[in-house]
């Protein structure tokens, strides 16, 4: 098994890197867009792994915290998860979004993920409340409500990415206003 990769950024992909060690080798790692977002080429980069080995293949996959590895080997073990969906699962979520999923029972939330159904998502909450052992009963459960969730919709549909407007939301103060509209205004200026 190949637990972790550092080298320097050769390339990057649409969703992977390719981080080139010291020994000369060139290693296609498979990541989560918020991992991406933090890789730039020429840079040094230090990835947690896990190898998934097929009968045709041996996938690397890469991510910036032990945390978010041990959460895609969590969601991969659940039938009819495989590496990619795990993985479009943490480019969609984010791990604060994903516990509030489980702990509220949000099935709504894990439907943005493309390829994930209502009845897969619950599914995957289902199992999901049984295998994660990461501090979920100390879950913000309120950050994503119906109201946040419209603000979230808003920003995702203004171009930026549910990553990047689920940090926005995340960074509201308590006391926010209680419209979508100046919520929407705050979580902008975040970005400013």
């Amino acid at each position: 098994m190949i637990a972790s990769i550092q080298g320097v950024v050769a390339a990057t992909g649409k969703d992977y890197a390719v981080i080139a060690t010291n020994n000369g080798i060139g290693y296609k790692v498979f990541v989560p867009h918020s991992t991406l977002e933090r890789l730039h080429d020429d840079s040094d980069a230090f990835l947690h792994t896990t190898l998934i080995v097929r009968e045709d293949s041996m996938t690397l996959y890469g991510f910036a915290t032990t945390t978010e590895r041990d959460v895609f080997d969590t969601l991969i073990t659940i039938s009819g998860i495989g590496p990619k969906t795990g993985l479009a699962i943490l480019s969609t979520l984010s791990l604060d979004s994903l516990r509030n999923a489980v702990v509220g029972d949000r099935a709504e939330i894990l439907t943005r993920v493309p390829g994930i159904g209502n009845k897969s998502a619950q599914k995957i909450l289902l199992e999901l409340k049984d295998k994660f052992k990461f501090g979920l009963d100390t879950a913000p459960i309120s950050v994503f409500d119906d109201l946040n969730s419209d603000v979230l919709d808003t920003l995702v549909a203004l171009g930026y990415s549910i990553v990047e407007a689920q940090t926005a939301i995340q960074s509201l103060p308590k006391d926010a206003p209680p419209t979508v509209e100046d919520r929407v205004r705050l979580a902008l200026s975040y970005f400013a």
